[in-house]
């Protein structure tokens, strides 16, 4: 295993990002369609937070209890703003800091993804999955 690979060997590039402006029911559209489970919130270049699958799952607590769960989750996505439910105060890495590092970081927080920014750009995505799958590939 190489100690001092860089995370930009692992990351997801083509990161899938909301604005402020986007709704709850977009993210959980995104979530859905691309089978991931963070998603950056960017205002212009800037990430000013990050959605976890696990935040829309916090606030549609009705989900499932009621027969009629599109019209619930509707409504209670409509209580929400992005802004208010993501996460805002973002650790984020650079493409240079090491998978190592980065492993560290996820090991010791209680999140599962990091931003990757250089020269305040995002410039990708890095997850606990993709730790592992890279971890895989090393066995």
């Amino acid at each position: 295993m190489k100690k001092r690979t860089p995370i930009s060997s692992i990351m997801t590039k083509n990161v899938i990002t909301l604005t402020l402006k986007d709704s709850l029911e977009t993210a959980e559209e995104l979530f859905k369609k691309n089978n991931i489970r963070h998603i950056p919130v960017i205002d212009g270049a800037n990430i000013v937070g990050m959605l976890s699958f696990t935040d829309l799952l916090r606030i549609s607590f009705a989900d499932g209890v009621y027969s009629d769960e599109q019209d619930i989750e509707t409504v209670v996505y409509n209580m929400f703003t992005i802004g208010q439910v993501m996460a805002k105060n973002l650790i984020s890495v650079n493409s240079n800091t090491t998978i190592k590092e980065v492993a560290e970081m996820l090991s010791e927080k209680e999140f599962h993804a990091l931003p990757v920014v250089d020269d305040e750009k995002l410039v990708g995505i890095v997850t606990t999955t993709d730790l592992i799958n890279y971890l895989l590939e090393q066995y």
